[in-house]
Protein backbone atom coordinates (compact mmCIF):
# COMPACT_ATOMS: atom_id res chain seq x y z
CA UNK A 1 0.00 0.00 0.00
CA UNK A 2 1.29 3.47 -0.94
CA UNK A 3 1.59 5.80 1.90
CA UNK A 4 -0.42 8.60 0.78
CA UNK A 5 2.55 10.83 -0.84
CA UNK A 6 2.10 10.24 -4.33
CA UNK A 7 0.39 8.16 -6.83
CA UNK A 8 2.83 4.99 -6.14
CA UNK A 9 2.19 2.20 -8.55
CA UNK A 10 -0.41 3.77 -10.46
CA UNK A 11 0.32 5.09 -13.78
CA UNK A 12 -2.24 7.06 -15.97
CA UNK A 13 -1.84 5.57 -19.34
CA UNK A 14 -4.31 8.02 -21.27
CA UNK A 15 -6.31 11.05 -20.36
CA UNK A 16 -9.42 12.55 -22.18
CA UNK A 17 -11.78 15.50 -21.32
CA UNK A 18 -15.74 14.01 -21.78
CA UNK A 19 -16.83 17.13 -20.79
CA UNK A 20 -16.22 20.89 -20.17
CA UNK A 21 -18.61 23.53 -18.53
CA UNK A 22 -18.90 24.97 -14.72
CA UNK A 23 -16.80 21.97 -13.63
CA UNK A 24 -14.60 19.67 -16.29
CA UNK A 25 -14.97 15.87 -16.69
CA UNK A 26 -12.30 13.53 -17.80
CA UNK A 27 -11.53 9.82 -17.93
CA UNK A 28 -8.27 8.43 -17.83
CA UNK A 29 -7.36 4.92 -18.38
CA UNK A 30 -5.00 3.99 -15.06
CA UNK A 31 -2.48 1.29 -14.75
CA UNK A 32 -2.83 -0.81 -11.65
CA UNK A 33 -0.44 -2.36 -9.74
CA UNK A 34 -1.52 -5.68 -11.02
CA UNK A 35 -0.75 -4.55 -14.62
CA UNK A 36 -4.21 -4.02 -15.34
CA UNK A 37 -6.05 -0.90 -16.74
CA UNK A 38 -9.07 0.38 -15.40
CA UNK A 39 -10.96 3.54 -16.51
CA UNK A 40 -11.37 5.84 -13.69
CA UNK A 41 -13.77 9.25 -13.96
CA UNK A 42 -13.77 12.38 -12.11
CA UNK A 43 -14.63 16.15 -11.93
CA UNK A 44 -11.93 18.99 -12.20
CA UNK A 45 -13.31 21.89 -10.37
CA UNK A 46 -11.92 25.10 -9.26
CA UNK A 47 -10.50 24.98 -5.19
CA UNK A 48 -13.10 27.32 -3.17
CA UNK A 49 -13.20 28.92 -0.09
CA UNK A 50 -15.61 28.93 2.93
CA UNK A 51 -15.80 31.61 5.49
CA UNK A 52 -17.23 31.17 9.34
CA UNK A 53 -17.74 35.29 10.37
CA UNK A 54 -18.21 35.48 13.73
CA UNK A 55 -20.09 38.44 15.05
CA UNK A 56 -18.80 40.25 18.57
CA UNK A 57 -22.58 39.69 19.56
CA UNK A 58 -21.63 35.84 19.38
CA UNK A 59 -23.41 35.29 16.10
CA UNK A 60 -22.46 33.75 13.12
CA UNK A 61 -23.79 34.38 9.36
CA UNK A 62 -25.09 32.04 7.45
CA UNK A 63 -26.83 31.89 3.87
CA UNK A 64 -30.15 30.49 2.93
CA UNK A 65 -29.39 29.56 -0.71
CA UNK A 66 -31.19 26.90 -3.22
CA UNK A 67 -28.97 24.17 -4.45
CA UNK A 68 -29.97 22.64 -7.64
CA UNK A 69 -28.41 19.01 -7.16
CA UNK A 70 -30.43 17.89 -4.05
CA UNK A 71 -33.16 20.32 -5.17
CA UNK A 72 -33.65 22.75 -1.95
CA UNK A 73 -32.40 25.03 -0.22
CA UNK A 74 -29.50 24.47 2.25
CA UNK A 75 -27.97 27.01 5.35
CA UNK A 76 -25.05 27.02 4.52
CA UNK A 77 -21.46 29.05 5.05
CA UNK A 78 -20.39 31.79 2.74
CA UNK A 79 -18.35 30.41 0.28
CA UNK A 80 -17.13 30.45 -3.66
CA UNK A 81 -15.01 29.27 -5.94
CA UNK A 82 -11.46 30.51 -6.42
CA UNK A 83 -11.90 31.58 -9.65
CA UNK A 84 -10.11 34.99 -10.00
CA UNK A 85 -6.49 34.96 -11.14
CA UNK A 86 -3.80 35.36 -8.84
CA UNK A 87 -6.20 35.29 -5.64
CA UNK A 88 -5.35 33.58 -2.71
CA UNK A 89 -7.78 31.74 -0.70
CA UNK A 90 -7.51 34.32 2.11
CA UNK A 91 -8.16 36.79 -0.68
CA UNK A 92 -11.24 34.69 -1.82
CA UNK A 93 -12.38 34.20 1.40
CA UNK A 94 -12.34 38.15 1.83
CA UNK A 95 -14.22 39.15 -1.37
CA UNK A 96 -16.68 36.00 -1.34
CA UNK A 97 -17.77 37.75 2.55
CA UNK A 98 -18.57 40.80 1.24
CA UNK A 99 -20.16 39.48 -1.69
CA UNK A 100 -22.49 36.87 -0.14
CA UNK A 101 -23.13 38.71 3.02
CA UNK A 102 -22.28 42.03 3.01
CA UNK A 103 -19.14 42.10 5.80
CA UNK A 104 -15.63 42.49 5.83
CA UNK A 105 -13.27 41.13 8.52
CA UNK A 106 -10.49 42.36 10.73
CA UNK A 107 -8.85 38.85 10.69
CA UNK A 108 -9.05 35.52 8.84
CA UNK A 109 -7.56 32.27 10.76
CA UNK A 110 -7.11 29.73 8.62
CA UNK A 111 -8.34 26.63 10.01
CA UNK A 112 -8.65 23.46 7.61
CA UNK A 113 -7.80 22.53 3.75
CA UNK A 114 -10.00 19.77 2.90
CA UNK A 115 -10.61 17.59 -0.29
CA UNK A 116 -14.45 17.48 -0.59
CA UNK A 117 -14.79 14.01 -2.41
CA UNK A 118 -11.63 12.54 -3.24
CA UNK A 119 -13.32 9.48 -4.88
CA UNK A 120 -14.22 11.72 -7.76
CA UNK A 121 -12.95 15.56 -7.87
CA UNK A 122 -10.08 17.28 -7.03
CA UNK A 123 -11.84 20.20 -5.63
CA UNK A 124 -10.24 21.44 -2.47
CA UNK A 125 -11.92 23.54 0.35
CA UNK A 126 -9.86 26.29 2.32
CA UNK A 127 -12.15 27.19 5.60
CA UNK A 128 -11.37 30.13 7.35
CA UNK A 129 -12.63 31.66 10.50
CA UNK A 130 -13.45 35.35 10.77
CA UNK A 131 -13.24 38.02 13.27
CA UNK A 132 -13.64 41.77 13.57
CA UNK A 133 -16.90 41.13 11.22
CA UNK A 134 -18.41 44.45 10.39
CA UNK A 135 -21.06 45.87 7.39
CA UNK A 136 -18.94 46.42 4.09
CA UNK A 137 -20.37 47.07 0.94
CA UNK A 138 -19.80 44.30 -1.67
CA UNK A 139 -16.86 44.49 -4.00
CA UNK A 140 -17.06 47.69 -6.80
CA UNK A 141 -18.68 45.97 -10.20
CA UNK A 142 -20.19 43.29 -8.14
CA UNK A 143 -24.01 41.79 -8.92
CA UNK A 144 -25.51 38.91 -7.48
CA UNK A 145 -26.87 36.77 -10.91
CA UNK A 146 -29.28 33.61 -10.24
CA UNK A 147 -29.26 31.46 -7.27
CA UNK A 148 -27.06 34.26 -5.43
CA UNK A 149 -29.41 36.33 -6.26
CA UNK A 150 -31.99 34.87 -4.30
CA UNK A 151 -29.87 33.93 -1.30
CA UNK A 152 -31.36 35.19 2.53
CA UNK A 153 -28.59 35.95 4.98
CA UNK A 154 -29.14 34.23 8.19
CA UNK A 155 -27.99 35.23 12.06
CA UNK A 156 -27.90 32.63 14.43
CA UNK A 157 -25.95 32.87 17.86
CA UNK A 158 -23.04 30.80 16.89
CA UNK A 159 -23.94 28.11 19.77
CA UNK A 160 -26.99 27.45 18.11
CA UNK A 161 -25.65 26.96 14.62
CA UNK A 162 -23.03 24.19 16.06
CA UNK A 163 -25.54 22.73 17.53
CA UNK A 164 -27.31 22.16 14.69
CA UNK A 165 -24.65 20.80 13.12
CA UNK A 166 -23.83 18.18 15.70
CA UNK A 167 -27.37 17.38 15.48
CA UNK A 168 -27.47 16.69 11.62
CA UNK A 169 -29.93 19.74 11.18
CA UNK A 170 -26.95 20.96 8.86
CA UNK A 171 -26.17 18.94 6.54
CA UNK A 172 -23.44 21.29 4.05
CA UNK A 173 -20.02 19.55 4.20
CA UNK A 174 -18.10 22.66 4.32
CA UNK A 175 -20.35 24.82 6.91
CA UNK A 176 -20.24 21.55 9.18
CA UNK A 177 -16.59 21.25 9.40
CA UNK A 178 -16.08 25.31 9.27
CA UNK A 179 -18.77 25.25 12.49
CA UNK A 180 -16.74 22.48 14.55
CA UNK A 181 -13.23 23.48 14.08
CA UNK A 182 -14.55 27.12 14.63
CA UNK A 183 -15.93 25.92 18.25
CA UNK A 184 -12.82 23.71 18.84
CA UNK A 185 -10.54 26.42 17.92
CA UNK A 186 -12.51 28.94 20.07
CA UNK A 187 -12.91 26.93 23.27
CA UNK A 188 -9.30 24.99 23.02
Amino acid sequence: MSDGAGPGWYEVRSSETVYEGFSTVKVDEVRMPDGSTVEREYVVHDDAVAVVPLLDDGSVLLLKQYRHPVGRYVLELPAGKMDEDGESPEETGRRELREEVGHAADELLHLVTFENSAGWSDERTHVFLARGVRASAPPEGFSAEHEEADMEVVRLPFDEAVSQARAGELTDAKTVIGLLLAAARLTG
